[in-house]
């Protein structure tokens, strides 16, 4: 069964990261959450373009201060976040999107990763098993006796919810609704997996199991979820897939390369071997003496 942590804090650029890249060894996946205003930059800082990389052309475009800001501060989270995981430098992360919309780390398969944020809340979720998706929500978000119900929910849920006290009902509300939009965004569909396809039966105060709209049970297939509370006014969900075809322990950039494929790479070339001022610079690894992504290049 994945082990799966509560949610590490950090508040800014400076925090102490190396719990992230531990926690990720451990149990295989890592949570951080962070708020908003610690990750707004100073005007005018002047690598802003250099640690957003391609995201600084959609950054550009926004015109709203309020998007403008939530944007900038979540992608640098993101980056830090991933950094911190694979033990390089921030501006080294290079954040692509699939079509709909999931981000990934180009050039490091060994990790996935998810964002979320609502309000001021950030949450990136990262794994070195296969898949992982966040959702954040504030936890007195309405949704109890709304329309959200018939939305979301399977009839084995919506007969839980109905058994269940009153007084718990918006709140397990939240909590099924941040581990649908999880799942969702682990499997790379978003809102457009109907979430009255699938449901979750609870257990406990954070463990979740996916089963049938009636309720019956599904093989879980390697999926694991969670719950958690965090900054004492917002939910976090988080799906993992385990593919199951073993773990990957070591996910520093500095020291995932083969010592056969070293060999073979800096045998045939005559080059001599890396030394510490070329850790987590794959570019200086292969020889590109400018830094330049040849295929992104082309």
């Amino acid at each position: 069964m994945t082990t799966i942590g509560r949610p590490l804090y950090a508040p800014g650029p400076e925090s102490p990261w190396e719990r992230v890249h531990d926690e990720l060894v451990r149990t295989g996946s890592v949570l951080v959450h962070g708020r908003m205003p610690g990750w707004q930059p100073e005007a005018g800082a002047a690598d802003l373009r250099l640690l957003l990389g391609r995201d600084w052309a959609r950054y550009e475009k926004l015109a709203r201060p309020g998007m403008r800001e939530r944007f900038l501060a979540s992608r640098l989270f993101l980056r830090y976040t991933a950094a911190a995981a694979v033990q390089t430098l921030p501006h080294l992360v290079d954040v692509a999107y699939l079509p709909g919309g999931r981000p990934y780390v180009r050039g490091l398969d060994q990790i996935d990763i998810s964002l979320s944020h609502t309000d001021e809340t950030m949450v990136v979720g990262v794994t070195r098993r296969s898949r992982i998706g966040v959702d954040v929500e504030r936890a007195d978000r309405r949704l109890a006796h709304t329309g959200s119900e018939a939305q979301a929910c399977t009839p084995f849920e919506k007969r839980n919810l109905d058994r269940g006290a009153e007084s718990a009902r918006n709140d397990t509300m939240v909590r099924m609704w941040t581990l649908k939009e999880a799942y969702s965004k682990a499997l790379g569909q978003g809102l457009r997996f109907r979430f009255t396809e699938f449901g979750f039966a609870l257990r406990g105060a954070s463990g979740a199991r996916l089963v049938r709209p009636d309720g019956s049970a599904t093989d879980d297939g390697g999926w694991t979820f969670g719950t958690f509370a965090v900054g004492g006014s917002h939910v976090v969900s988080v799906a993992v897939f385990d593919d199951g075809f073993g773990e990957l322990s070591d996910v520093s950039v500095g020291t995932t390369l083969h010592e056969g494929l070293l060999d073979a790479l800096y045998g045939a070339t005559g080059a001599e071997l890396p030394g510490p001022a070329d850790s987590g610079n794959p570019a200086g690894v292969l020889g590109d003496a400018d830094g330049v992504d040849t295929v992104a290049g082309a």
